[in-house]
């Protein structure tokens, strides 16, 4: 089977139809997807959308690092409260992006931090958006790693050199849609990198894999993903979906994987 570490199959863009992409999902043998939250906006639709699917769909908790504004204390107040009181697979998407507001770099810094104490607190991996803060993010981690701490760096798009810095911390890297780009460069800092430090993730509904770019990204499109990495990498295709899946299942370690 494959696994989709990231996608917001909760949100509007998928209110129509998501029972039959819930299908299509399956039969391309993506038998499991991770839901990382946004804010308290999203967090409803998330779990009521999980609850449907308890078996397949699984929620995060944590407060993303462009809904960190004024009242970011508020966000990270309802989240906390979440975390203590219902059951979730990981922290996240936490993290700093700098790439439409630098207002709130040092909030973000600040929530980032108090998500990455709560995932050590909760023996939970999170999961990190970084957006033009890469080396900022690494160096966090790098910090405040203490053995205890894992987690992927999702929509991963640095060179070879910040992979292995991540790989030295003992983090994954998530490979997406943009490995099917042909000018976005990810393919060629990625071939020399192993492939156990790697997993899959679509970003649903965004960063659409060739020949869906600039449509509503899915989860049924992972295996377009899994077939460029292995071109990538030269591996074989089916190498590439059991040690994805395997890294994906040893991060997020819930007892319904060990069915």
């Amino acid at each position: 089977m494959y696994i989709d570490t990231h996608a917001h199959l909760y949100l509007e863009q998928f209110e129509e139809d998501i029972d039959l992409l819930i299908e299509l999902i399956l039969e391309a043998e993506v038998n499991h997807v991770y839901l990382p939250n946004v804010d308290s906006s999203t967090y409803e639709s998330m779990m009521e959308l999980a609850g449907e699917y308890p078996e397949m769909l699984h929620p995060m908790i944590g407060v993303h690092p462009c809904s960190i504004k004024e009242n970011y204390k508020d966000e990270l107040k309802f989240a906390r409260e979440k975390l203590e009181s219902e059951k979730f697979v990981g922290i996240g998407e936490i993290g700093i992006d700098l790439h439409w507001d630098k207002t709130f770099h040092k909030e973000q810094k600040e929530a980032f931090e108090t998500q990455i104490e709560w995932s050590r607190e909760m023996g939970l991996p999170f999961v990190i958006h970084s957006r033009e803060a890469l080396d900022e993010t690494i160096e966090t981690v790098t910090r405040m790693q203490d053995g205890n701490l894992k987690g992927i760096f999702h929509c991963f798009n640095g060179t070879e050199e910040q992979a292995n810095k991540i790989k030295d911390v003992g983090f994954l890297i998530g490979i997406g849609g943009v490995i099917t780009y042909k000018n976005a460069g990810v393919k060629e800092e990625l071939i020399n990198l192993p492939l156990d430090m790697m997993v899959l993730e679509t970003d649903s509904p965004y960063l659409s894999p060739t020949p869906f770019r600039g449509k509503r990204n899915q989860s049924n499109y992972i295996p377009i993903i899994a077939e460029q990495l292995a071109v990538t990498l030269d591996e074989k295709l089916e190498k590439v979906k059991e040690v994805t899946t395997k890294n994906a299942l040893d991060l997020f370690n819930t007892p319904i994987f060990k069915k």
